[in-house]
Parts: C-alpha cells; structure tokens; sequence
C-alpha cells in the first residue's frame, strides 16, 4: 500500500470509496508549508482546477488514503495523469501520530484563474465531510469563484 494525500475533492469519502474501492481510510492531516490555489482554468470544463503550491506559513488539510495497487492505476486515470492534467509528488504529512510520508495530484498549469462557485461548494462540502475545522471550511466558502 502507498499513502496517499487527498485535498479539495477527494477528501470526499463517498468520492473516494468509488475511486479507490479497495483503499481505507486511515486518517487526517495537514501540508505544513503549502497551500490551496487554483490554476489552469483552460484545463477545466467550469473554471480552474484545484492544486496545491509551496507556500511558507499555510497549510493545506488531507485526508488519508492507503492506496492499494489495484486502485493506483484507476486513481491516476481520474486525476488525468495520462493527459498530463496532474502529476504525482511526494509530500509529508503532519498527523497526530508524527510526520507520513505520501503522494498528492499537483497540477500541471500555472497558478491563476478562478473556480467555478459549484466546484468550490463541492470543495468546501467536501472539506466538511472529512472533518476540517470550521474557520478552514469557510475560507473555502468564501473565496471569489
């Protein structure tokens, strides 16, 4: 099994119990030193596309996957790794047992452009659903789409 870091979307878990059928759960976390942005914005069908950037004093919340190799293949079709949409990188997790380390999708697009206001309601819905605090869940809500 890999870890993998799931942000914006994917933290999701009806989402991901589709996408990755045989991966668990395993918990929650935070990127120290990143942060959410959006780019890409011709890649996608209702705006720009969520990523995530090295950013000194932010943090991204994730939510935890182990990937089983069965799922892997599907995972990366779905995030467009074969379309050159999102690439794979290594990151490292703060849990509450210690630092993991783990993949996430980075985009493949310069930061800039704006989300549609359905996606980011389904980001921040998202967000909800996996248990991030309150005040990171209305910084979602509340950024220009």
């Amino acid at each position: 099994m890999s870890l993998y870091a799931a942000y914006a979307g994917n933290l999701d878990a009806r989402l991901m119990s589709r996408r990755a059928p045989h991966s668990p759960l395993r918990g929650t976390g935070w990127l120290n030193g990143w942060r959410l942005t959006f780019g890409g914005e011709q890649m996608g069908w209702e705006g720009a596309l969520a990523t995530i950037v090295e950013a000194p004093r932010s943090q991204v919340f994730v939510a935890l996957y182990d990937i089983a190799p069965m799922d892997e293949d599907s995972m990366d079709r779905w995030e467009g790794v074969s379309l050159d949409i999102y690439r794979r990188m290594r990151v490292r997790v703060d849990t509450l047992d210690g630092e993991e380390p783990a993949w996430v999708y980075v985009l493949n697009a310069y930061e800039g452009g704006l989300p549609s206001a359905r996606y980011l309601g389904e980001l921040a819905d998202a967000a909800e659903s996996a248990g991030a605090p309150h005040d990171y869940v209305m910084e979602l809500r509340k950024r220009p789409c």
